[in-house]
C-alpha cells in the first residue's frame, strides 16, 4: 500500500522533496501546504485556451512559443490541438478563467512512442504561486502512466522560469546558442502513479464542478437581487 505522501504527488508545490524524482527540500513557500485543482481539458476548451494565450504579453507569448507568436498564429495553434492524441492541462481560478495551462505532446511516431514534449504557459497575475511546476509534475504523472520514459522541454535560454523547474525535477539542460533543450529520465509507473493519476483527475473535476456551481449560484443571486431592486424601485414610484 503506497504511503499516503506519494498518493499527493501531482498536488505537492514546486520545491518540495518527490519520491521517486529527486527533489531539493522545500524553501518554505506559502503554497507547500496548498493542494491545487489541475484538470484535464478538451475540444470544449479551446475558446478558452484561445483566451488564455492570446491574454498572454507579447513577452510571454514569446518565451512560451520560442517565438513572436502573432493572433492568428496562437488562434492557428489552437486549431490544430490534438486532444485524442496529446493531453492538456489547465488551472483555473474562481471565475473559471484559465490561468494556467500545459501541453504535453505525444509523439505520433511509433520509434519514439515512449517520448513526450512539455510546454507550459501561466497568465501574468497568476505567477509565483508556483502552478508551472505544478503542471510539470501532474505531466509527469501522466507521462508514466502513458508508459513514456523521456521527457523533453524546448525553451529558450533566456526562459529561466522553465529551465528552472527542469532542473528541479532533475532535467539534464544542454544550451545550444539562444535555444536550450531538456530531458528528464522518467522511472516506470507503479501503483502509486495509478493511484495518484485517479486522485489527480478526480481532485480537479471535483474542484472545477464546484467552481461553476458557485458561477451560477452568484449569477443567478445576481439576477434575483436585480429583479428585487426593480420591484422595489416600482413601489416607491407608485408610492410618489
Amino acid at each position: 500500500m503506497p504511503a499516503p505522501q506519494s498518493l499527493l504527488h501531482a498536488f505537492l508545490p514546486a520545491g518540495a522533496e518527490r519520491s521517486r524524482l529527486r527533489r531539493q527540500p522545500g524553501r518554505g513557500s506559502a503554497m507547500n501546504s496548498v493542494m491545487v485543482p489541475i484538470r484535464a481539458l478538451g475540444p470544449q476548451h479551446r475558446a478558452r485556451i484561445a483566451e488564455h494565450l492570446l491574454g498572454l504579453s507579447e513577452r510571454d507569448r514569446y518565451l512560451r512559443f520560442g517565438y513572436p507568436a502573432s493572433d492568428a498564429q496562437v488562434q492557428r495553434y489552437v486549431e490544430l490541438l490534438n486532444f485524442e492524441r496529446d493531453a492538456l492541462l489547465g488551472i483555473f481560478n474562481r471565475k473559471l478563467e484559465l490561468i494556467a495551462m500545459a501541453h504535453v505532446a505525444f509523439s505520433a511516431m511509433r520509434d519514439l512512442g515512449e517520448c513526450a514534449e512539455f510546454g507550459v504557459s501561466v497568465a501574468g497575475k497568476a505567477r509565483g504561486r508556483g502552478f508551472g511546476a505544478r503542471l510539470f509534475d501532474r505531466a509527469i504523472l501522466l507521462a508514466r502512466h502513458r508508459g513514456v520514459s523521456m521527457m523533453f522541454i524546448h525553451a529558450l535560454s533566456e526562459n529561466t522560469a522553465m529551465l528552472r523547474i527542469a532542473r528541479n525535477a532533475g532535467a539534464s539542460v544542454r544550451r545550444d546558442g539562444p535555444e536550450s533543450e531538456a530531458w528528464l529520465q522518467l522511472p516506470p509507473a507503479g501503483f502509486d502513479t495509478h493511484m495518484s493519476k485517479l486522485m489527480a483527475e478526480q481532485f480537479g473535476e471535483v474542484d472545477y464542478r464546484l467552481k461553476k456551481q458557485a458561477r451560477q449560484f452568484w449569477s443567478l443571486l445576481s439576477d434575483v437581487q436585480e429583479i428585487r431592486r426593480g420591484v422595489q424601485d416600482g413601489r416607491h414610484r407608485a408610492a410618489e
